[in-house]
């Protein structure tokens, strides 16, 4: 029986089938997540052209389908249309069934006219990789076989194989919206799954991306790390890429006398920024009257308004209820809620107009500085702080 051309003991099939497998994962994160989908960075034709090739072998992905998928569920997360929310779909469905979810929203003509732009539509991508995505992946099964024999090439090729459908279509899409720890509280339900991971390349930093999708870099905090950053830093280097967005650091200025245009731009950029510091800056209040009012309040109540600070001031369809009548018993939580809700309105989707957004974010500093209690007063000369 044919042995292959490198005879390897058994933890060099082990090495060989990570290498291989890390190598994919880099090309989906790098060429089809952060370069083709979101544009967060120019690639130079050189790694282009060999994640496209790589992508073709050990996938048989078509690089439009990809980014329009993945571009629909960002439009549509966690809603009726998005291809793969576990919140709509289950847990279970996504989880293990992700590739199959992938593979109905990839026949949906409307998603791939709608949301495929930009993607390669040269001569290769239109006579090779897309009309024959199959292939690739038997001349990978065959070059398996020819370096490492029979049995040990055909093991080798089923984990490429389901590598991607398990990892990026099953854990990322739906253990990445069900299960994990937040550092940013955008509006879909989007998780970070570990701090520190190698085999998802840096897509496991889920929550992260989804507050700022257009951002070449994953890791937001130091005990992060994004190793599809740091490739990307690589090929920076060397010149065969170039990064266009990574997540923004917060800065400041002198006090502004009022809020301006450019003041406006800053909040809504730092939003997260501006939204934990907020919540931060109240916890005495809120340690405070929560110990004033205890014995007045159900344990569900408790419950309730703790879950609102711990989540930076995210409230629950079932707390919302539990949370008004508490603070119908607490002036100054109630002001604080209120003026939470109002400054989240200032960066939420809204018709409203910029000049209209400056004059409701200036109406908010105005109140904040009328309501008689310092911690607000403070974080609206804070607010006015604020730089692009």
């Amino acid at each position: 029986m044919f042995s292959g051309l490198f005879d390897l003991p058994w933890w060099g099939y082990v090495a060989v089938t990570l290498v291989l497998t890390h190598i994919t994962i880099a090309a989906v994160t790098i060429f089809l997540h952060r370069h083709q989908a979101h544009r967060a960075l120019d690639l130079h034709p050189i790694p282009s052209h060999f994640f496209r090739f790589w992508l073709w072998m050990t996938t048989g992905m078509v690089t439009k389908e990809w980014a329009a998928i993945h571009r629909k569920h960002h439009a549509k997360c966690e809603g009726p249309e998005d291809p793969h929310s576990p919140q709509q779909l289950g847990i279970n469905r996504v989880l293990w069934g992700g590739v199959f979810l992938y593979v109905k929203e990839s026949r949906n003509k409307d998603t791939m006219e709608r949301y495929g732009h930009g993607t390669p539509d040269d001569w290769m991508e239109n006579h090779i990789y897309t009309p024959g995505q199959k292939v690739g992946i038997v001349i990978m099964l065959l070059i398996d076989i020819l370096c490492f024999g029979i049995w040990p090439g055909v093991l080798i090729w089923g984990i490429q194989m389901i590598w991607i459908p398990f990892w990026a279509a099953g854990v990322i899409n739906g253990l990445g919206h069900y299960w994990g720890y937040r550092n940013f509280e955008c509006v879909d339900a989007s998780t970070n799954l570990v701090p520190w991971g190698i085999l998802i390349g840096g897509e496991e930093l889920h929550n992260n991306h989804h507050s700022f999708a257009t951002s070449a870099k994953l890791s937001a905090k130091w005990y992060e790390f994004d190793i599809g950053w740091l490739y990307i830093r690589i090929l920076e280097t060397l010149g065969l890429a170039k990064v266009k967005k990574v997540l923004p650091k917060p800065k400041f200025t002198e006090l502004r006398p009022a809020v301006d245009l450019d003041n406006l731009q800053a909040v809504i950029t730092h939003r997260y920024d501006v939204a934990r510091r907020y919540m931060g800056s109240l916890q005495s209040i809120y340690r405070e009257e929560l110990a004033r009012l205890r014995s007045s309040l159900d344990s569900q109540q408790v419950s309730a308004l703790k879950r609102w600070f711990q989540r930076d001031g995210e409230v629950s369809a079932q707390d919302r209820a539990s949370i008004e009548s508490a603070l119908a018993k607490s002036q100054r939580l109630e002001t604080i809620y209120a003026m939470r809700r109002d400054l989240t309105a200032v960066w939420e989707k809204s018709s409203a107009s910029r000049e209209q957004l400056v004059k409701q974010l200036q109406d908010w500093c105005h109140r904040a500085e009328q309501s008689g209690i310092a911690q607000l007063q403070e974080f609206s000369l804070r607010l006015r702080r604020y730089a692009v």
